[in-house]
């Protein structure tokens, strides 16, 4: 056990070795003439991430010293660690990863687009960590309604599944969906519970009657797999399977895919899209 914990410590400070080498000096308002190494010195980051420079050459040595995560997050921060880097520093530092909840965390790739229009007529989207569908394909339009034209709270799919008459009549079975969306609402807010938005979502939410009663179950839920029997007010009938995965790249985003378990389905979905792109050409 000892041999194990003094590899942790010694990878995390070649971790941190490697990472200040790639420093440039001028970019932190430091000169780099006379420099032996390249990179930043110890003395200017622990000046940077505000500890002594005792404290974080015994880091750097691996030697066993607690790491807070204020001090992590400095480190992440100075160093400009990307989300991956940040994950493998709290780890090796055998702290709790913390979300990412800045606006950049939001940021949608053009090859993450480009997948969920490659979908065809699987209707998919993707939400962040507050549940906001922020990104979709035309499919996902078509079939639970046209995301370009909703308001951020029509956008959120915890808001939608119980302000929504038009998921109320979609689903055939509303009471399981919602149900779940309250799991997945708790699970996410037991996370971020100090942020203001979730208190004043869950204000308006808790005023719905359903919504207070599972709210009280303390249910935790992700997102599994599973099937959906909807009731399209112009197609018809529709059969779903769905499944959730998150990006590595940005485990705050999560993307859903909806696939049409018959032939059926798939060719309602897909004149819906047809006609969809045509009244937007004009």
């Amino acid at each position: 056990m000892k041999i194990h914990e003094d590899m942790r410590r010694k990878d995390l400070g070649v971790f941190l070795k490697t990472r200040r080498k790639n420093l440039i000096p001028e970019a932190y308002g430091f000169h780099s003439k006379n420099r032996r190494t390249t990179g930043l010195r110890r003395e200017e980051v622990s000046l940077l991430i505000d500890v002594s420079v005792d404290w974080y050459t015994r880091l750097e040595q691996g030697r066993d010293i607690h790491v807070s995560s204020r001090v992590l997050d400095n480190i992440a921060d100075v160093f400009h660690l990307k989300a991956s880097e940040r994950t493998y520093l709290f780890l090796l530092s055998q702290q709790t990863v913390p979300m990412d909840t800045s606006s950049k965390a939001d940021t949608i790739t053009p090859s993450l687009q480009t997948f969920l229009d490659n979908q065809g007529t699987s209707p998919s989207y993707i939400t962040n960590l507050k549940w906001d569908i922020i990104a979709w394909n035309n499919a996902a339009c078509v079939v639970f309604g046209d995301y370009n034209k909703m308001n951020r709270f029509y956008r959120n799919s915890i808001w939608r599944a119980f302000h929504s008459q038009y998921m109320k009549n979609i689903l055939d079975d509303w009471a399981s969906h919602a149900k779940k969306r309250v799991a997945q609402f708790r699970a996410s807010y037991s996370r971020l519970y100090k942020d203001p938005w979730w208190e004043s979502m869950l204000n308006d939410l808790i005023l719905d009657k359903d919504f207070k009663n599972w709210w009280d179950l303390y249910n935790i839920q992700e997102s599994p797999d599973g099937d959906k029997l909807l009731h399209h007010p112009i197609a018809g009938t529709l059969h779903l399977g769905y499944l959730s995965f998150r990006w590595c790249d940005n485990p705050n985003l999560l993307i859903t895919v909806h696939m049409p378990t018959d032939e059926e389905s798939s060719d309602k979905i897909k004149n819906l899209i047809n006609n969809y792109e045509l009244q937007h050409k004009k």
